[in-house]
């Protein structure tokens, strides 16, 4: 098995999903009393947040880039950027290093053409809901992405940043998520993306009526058949 690097800390609760995932994964493959071969270089998700808030992405290119660099550098063989938004920064992470970034968003497209699925909703930050980073990549495989209203746009991403990174859980907001996940099923979404990684904590398969694409397991799964294969 390779190993696995992580940039996590965006946030602390995404990185346990995704450490928990992993070493469920190597479990799975190799047998007990196998785990994943990882590193994780955590950043602090407060200077993130506060880089984002205000428009900074220079800044977040240059502290992704250099977390990278980090993982490399402790001999990780492949990187993972553990959060849907801070993929705005995956072209500066690759310039600066020589190992794959596994992109969380082609990682899913993949996923959802295997279902054959057309049109999907994406829930995720107002970045990746508002942006075209994730979008465009869904666009290249021929998939058609939904989003929610400006209203459900607002709820969704305060819940991410108010409760999910702290672990708070509450059944109000379960009940809006899947109340907006209906809406968009209205319009079309034959799918839905959890596109931010927190987002499975508070959503799973068992909610919604229509196929969940939970990036966070997705994303550690690419990674894993990437370090079992080479």
């Amino acid at each position: 098995m390779q190993t696995i690097g992580l940039i996590g800390g965006i946030t602390p609760q995404s990185t346990i999903l995704y450490y928990q995932v992993l070493n469920s994964l190597a479990t799975l493959h190799q047998g007990e009393p196998h785990s994943a071969k990882c590193i994780i270089n955590s950043v602090d998700f407060g200077e993130i947040k506060k880089l984002q808030h205000e428009g900074r992405w220079d800044l977040l290119d240059k502290l992704m880039s250099d977390a990278g660099q980090s993982l490399e550098k402790a001999g990780a063989t492949c990187i993972l950027i553990c959060a849907n938004t801070m993929h705005l920064t995956i072209d500066a992470v690759r310039a600066k290093v020589s190992i794959p970034v596994i992109h969380i968003a082609e990682a899913t497209a993949e996923k959802i053409q295997e279902k054959r699925l057309k049109t999907v909703a994406l829930l995720g930050t107002k970045y990746t809901m508002e942006k075209d980073f994730f979008k465009d990549i869904l666009t290249s495989f021929g998939i058609k992405t939904l989003i929610p209203n400006a209203e459900d746009r607002e709820e969704i991403n305060r819940v991410i940043y108010e409760e999910l990174p702290y672990g708070i859980l509450k059944p109000s907001s379960k009940k809006a998520y899947i109340e907006i996940i209906e809406r968009l099923q209205k319009e079309g979404a034959e799918g839905v993306i959890l596109g931010c990684t927190e987002i499975p904590l508070l959503i799973e398969q068992e909610d919604v009526s229509i196929p969940v694409f939970d990036t966070t397991t997705i994303h550690a799964t690419k990674a894993m058949d990437f370090a079992l294969k080479y």
